[in-house]
């Protein structure tokens, strides 16, 4: 676990109203809150695009770090991902995360142009995927991949990322828990798509995969997307319980939408700080 627990939020890019998607990222900067991060469905009329936003938000923050939770990787290509995401983190000053998803809403993704995968292409593809940004962010020159999905014949690398950019995998199945541990920098499941009851034994399989990897498991982050719920005074020892139940380093709460700024600004001056305390 990090030194600290981290408590952020998870937040939709409602495009319908843009004042109010704004303030909500503004007030987790206002508020001391450590992490945003942005849904990225790009085949939703009803958002925006992800990167635009967080763009945006930058411009408009000055500490919260930025994460696509997750990038829809059929339709970034990956070169053009870390090249974003480089980009980002210099003028945000080494704010920005990567979040990865293989794909999901396969007709979506195809109707916009993307292609469809079987799971089993999806993460030989993510692999390739990692294999390019890792390649990017280290400066790797030429860039070269002959791969199944993905293809570089000798691409120049640039601008240099701020900081050591993690990639934060979104998966659930086994072969993807095993990925992320051989290869990933931290894991960003999310409630509802994971039982809570059963995240010990993903945890294990990360920790197995990490260390047949010749890895620290401790290296790999632990992010959860969830919500609380019930009276304010009880949300810093639901985040506490995330920590110390469940073994995440990293929550990253859903706003709801009665009131969204006004329920920031209580996790991030009031619920955030005790949890953070009780964690230790």
């Amino acid at each position: 676990m990090t030194a600290k627990l981290q408590v952020g939020l998870f937040v939709v890019p409602d495009a319908t109203d843009p004042q109010r998607t704004l303030a909500q990222l503004v007030a987790a900067d206002d508020a001391g809150l450590d992490v945003v991060g942005v849904q990225d469905h790009p085949y939703q009329r009803r958002f925006f695009d992800t990167w635009t936003l967080l763009s945006y938000v930058a411009a408009r923050t000055e500490r919260v770090r930025l994460v696509p939770d997750v990038a829809s990787l059929p339709l970034r290509p990956p070169a053009m991902l870390a090249k974003a995401a480089a980009s980002l983190d210099v003028l945000s000053g080494g704010r920005v995360e990567l979040g990865l998803g293989a794909g999901v809403f396969w007709d979506a993704i195809e109707a916009m142009g993307g292609p469809r995968r079987s799971p089993g292409e999806s993460i030989d593809a993510l692999e390739e995927a990692i294999a390019v940004l890792r390649g990017w962010f280290g400066g790797e020159r030429p860039l070269r991949l002959d791969g199944e999905h993905y293809g570089l014949a000798g691409a120049q690398p640039g601008p240099a990322p701020a900081h050591p950019i993690g990639l934060w995998i979104g998966g659930y199945k086994p072969r993807m828990l095993r990925l992320t541990g051989r290869l990933g920098d931290g894991w960003l499941p999310t409630v509802g798509y994971l039982d809570l009851a059963d995240a010990h034994d993903s945890h294990r399989a990360i920790d197995e995969a990490a260390s047949r990897a010749g890895r620290d498991p401790g290296d790999v982050r632990r992010v959860l997307n969830a919500g609380v719920s019930g009276p304010a005074s009880g949300w810093a020892d639901q985040l506490a319980r995330l920590a110390t139940d469940y073994r995440f380093d990293t929550v990253l709460v859903t706003v709801p939408s009665e009131d969204p700024v006004g329920f920031i600004r209580r996790l991030g001056e009031d619920a955030a700080p005790a949890a953070r305390a009780a964690v230790g």
